[in-house]
């Protein structure tokens, strides 16, 4: 038998779960991902770049392409197909009118934002669950494990 005491075995059986539960959850979002971008005719490494547009844009090029963990070859084609689908404009930067910055197109990301209607009530449902300190300690504890993702993401370095 394991010397190891029963409560450090609870918490390790514990944490497994957990781990579990997120592998889980990462792929049942791929496939929410991928069935949203098949409705709307758009790759999930598209849909993935018009997110970051729509919460950080707007953007550049070179930002996105890093904020993407992609290289800037791979980012044109992604923004040729967003552009030619008439989901996001490039303009020049009123800053430095030799600089290009990606938006999203006004009005466009409602239509994305009602294919994950369900996935968002479905999520207000759950969250109702929970009182706000509850609340602020899962959300603590996704944000980590988001900083962890961007991380090792980055140790691994760029495709």
């Amino acid at each position: 038998m394991d010397n190891v005491p029963e409560d450090r075995r609870a918490r390790r059986r514990v944490a497994n779960e957990v781990l579990g539960v997120l592998r889980e959850m990462n792929g049942h979002l791929g496939m929410l991902n991928r069935r949203v971008g098949g409705r709307v005719a758009l790759r999930e490494a598209d849909l993935a770049c018009l997110d970051l547009i729509a919460r950080y844009g707007p953007i550049s090029p070179s930002a996105l392409a890093k904020r993407a963990g992609t290289h800037p070859a791979t980012m044109t084609g992604v923004l040729d197909r967003l552009e030619s689908g008439g989901w996001i404009e490039r303009e020049r930067d009123q800053a430095d009118r030799r600089a290009v910055v990606v938006r999203v197109v006004a009005g466009r990301g409602s239509e994305i934002f009602r294919l994950y209607g369900g996935m968002r009530g479905a999520l207000e449902e759950i969250c109702a669950d929970y009182d706000t300190a509850q609340l602020e300690l899962i959300a603590g504890f996704l944000a980590r494990v988001a900083d962890a993702g961007e991380r090792s993401a980055e140790e691994l370095g760029q495709v």
